[in-house]
């Protein structure tokens, strides 16, 4: 009998069953789809490999030429995900987010640009398209004669979708949209719109919509002024009482939420997909760097120091290569509810590049401060991404209390008093309580390991243990911060970020153990068995460096300093300033 597609691997962990089958083996890429993407890479390398200075130059600028979005065109960078029967590519989830890695590698802005229309501009026409509209839309888009864009966020909703103030009324045989969108990646050069606005009705409260340019009352502001991604187009979008038809709706009236929260889920893999590429990059700079520079008669690569950098951005990059490729290869399995883990493989991978573009720049010195040098572009353009499309404050939020939600309905001492606390918490990312409890129902008991790991390698005993370990601290975190905060855990940002991190941390040493396990069962040769040894110590330290921080989170949550920080908070907040000055101190 067959794994059932509606189980979530995290919601599942939770309550403390490894379902192993979900994450082993490690997902592959179909081979017609390597052999595919290998050809389109090397399209990419001969037409962007020499566009280094261009690149500094556009960024200086803030602006693509249109010369330039013509060569995107005519490199097919708009047909990733669209279907072959409509000339697309019609990459899976895995090898559209290798692409996208790819692109990252050249340019940020160069992904972005790309990844905004198929991530999530016109993903929503991908998956809740009909086939008229399919037939009318696709076309244009696979050429990118029309590029698309994803209109949800407005100046007073960002992570708070739930309350945008976009409306679209019934008008006769119309829906008349007026509203304004903020920050719309590709605004300024799209065609296509994806937008969600209020229509307040019995059927719910958002509707998506599909918007074109041609429409009357469809405009966008100018080219804003950002710090990174400063040649792709951001702009606002204005909509003047803008008629769109009936069959320009993308789903169900009032269904909008959840055309949202899916479009962002699935397009996930995208980002992650661009922050390994950025990684990869970073890595390479900074290795040459290193075996290059020479400091008091040494190359600095040979200093421990500078090891400790590189060695640590290896291990951040696989670890957060190995989960965007598992949850792309959830996707493209068919699971349905997956968005716990997007959400983890988004947050893991922005703060794994941000760190390591940090690093890479520290690591290059003052030459990673000039803008001759590429590092202060890295480290401006990977910025955005802890930010957009969810920010990774409000995903962890969103992480940890679908976690307390599932364990909250098995504490039936607690349920009446927690009914209903969870229907609303964090409005962006949909109600919690729509998660059905597929597995969870077989749980007779919250805090123990109802499995493990038995599927893995033998010789993976150990870092398996370690996971086994931190499964069963999870369950009981989660319990006893419920049990301890009862209804009062909405509140309690500090004590759902730890159970966030702790399940973020297992989730992407999963990926690891799943990968290194495939990896072992490969016959190799004498080359990929030493690159074999090094993903096991990649392995080692990964495990190791997870179980000290899950420990340090265990502990913390009945003795931690929550409240004294929360006090000074409180305090800078009260005077909008740090008091402290030894100007005007009393002196002895």
């Amino acid at each position: 009998m067959g794994q059932s597609k509606n189980l979530s691997f995290m919601r599942s962990l939770c309550m403390g069953s490894i379902e192993q089958d979900m994450v082993l083996p490690f997902p592959q890429m179909k081979v017609s789809e390597k052999e595919t993407l290998s050809t389109v890479f090397s399209s990419f390398e001969s037409w962007l490999k020499p566009k280094t200075a261009e690149f500094r130059k556009w960024d200086r600028q803030g602006e693509f030429p249109s010369e330039f979005i013509q060569e995107m065109r005519d490199l097919g960078l708009f047909s990733l995900i669209i279907p072959e029967e409509h000339g697309g590519l019609n990459l899976s989830n895995t090898g559209y987010s290798r692409a996208l890695q790819e692109l990252a590698k050249y340019d940020g802005s160069v992904a972005i640009t790309a990844g905004a229309h198929s991530s999530i501009g016109m993903r929503g026409l991908v998956l809740f398209g009909t086939p008229e509209q399919k037939q009318k839309y696709f076309p244009k888009l696979v050429t990118g004669e029309w590029i698309a864009a994803f209109c949800l966020t407005e100046p007073g909703a960002g992570s708070d979708a739930a309350s945008i103030q976009s409306k679209a009324v019934k008008e006769g045989e119309f829906w008349v949209l007026t509203g304004q969108k903020l920050w719309i990646t590709n605004g300024g050069i799209a065609s296509f719109f994806t937008v969600f606005a209020r229509t307040d009705g019995p059927e719910g409260q958002m509707t998506a919509f599909i918007v074109t340019k041609e429409m009357e009352g469809v405009s966008c502001g100018p080219h804003e002024d950002k710090m990174g991604l400063r040649a792709s187009s951001t702009t606002t979008v204005h909509f003047d009482r803008v008629k769109i038809p009936q069959e320009n709706i993308l789903g169900e009236v009032g269904k909008g939420f959840k055309v949202a929260m899916k479009i962002l889920n699935s397009g996930r893999s995208g980002l992650g997909g661009g922050c390994v590429g950025a990684m990869k990059h970073v890595i390479a700079l900074s290795t040459k760097q290193a075996n290059e520079r020479v400091q008091f008669g040494k190359k600095i690569g040979e200093y421990g120091l500078i090891k400790e950098k590189i060695g640590q951005m290896v291990v951040d990059c696989y670890a957060s290569e190995s989960v965007v490729s598992l949850v792309a290869g959830l996707v493209d399995q068919g699971y349905e509810d997956y968005a716990v883990e997007a959400a983890i493989s988004k947050v893991f991978a922005t703060e794994c590049l941000w760190r390591a573009a940090d690093e890479g720049l520290q690591i290059a010195s003052g030459n990673g401060f000039m803008c001759e040098f590429p590092y202060e572009r890295i480290l401006r353009d990977c910025r955005v991404n802890r930010i957009f499309e969810g920010t990774n404050d409000i995903l962890k939020l969103f992480i940890a209390l679908t976690a307390m939600n599932d364990v909250g309905k098995q504490l039936k001492e607690l349920s009446a008093s927690l009914e209903g606390i969870f229907q609303d918490p964090i409005k962006g990312f949909g109600l919690l309580s729509e998660y059905g409890l597929k597995k969870i129902t077989q749980v007779t008991k919250v805090g123990g390991v109802k499995s493990s790991f038995s599927k893995l390698h033998p010789s993976l005993k150990a870092q398996a243990s370690i996971f086994e370990n931190g499964v069963r601290g999870l369950s009981v975190a989660a319990d006893r911060i419920l049990r301890k905060h009862g209804k009062n855990i909405i509140h309690k940002q500090f004590a759902t970020k730890r159970l966030a991190e702790i399940m973020i941390d297992l989730f992407v040493l999963a990926s690891v153990l799943s990968r290194v396990n495939s990896a072992l069962s490969l016959k190799k040769n004498e080359n990929q068995k030493q690159n074999l040894e090094k993903e096991v110590e990649i392995l080692n330290s990964f495990s190791s460096q997870v179980h000290s921080r899950i420990q340090s989170h265990f502990a913390k949550i009945d003795d931690n300093d929550d409240e004294l920080i929360k006090s000074l908070a409180d305090h800078a907040l009260k005077h909008e300033k740090y008091i402290w000055d030894n100007l005007t101190e009393p002196t002895s």
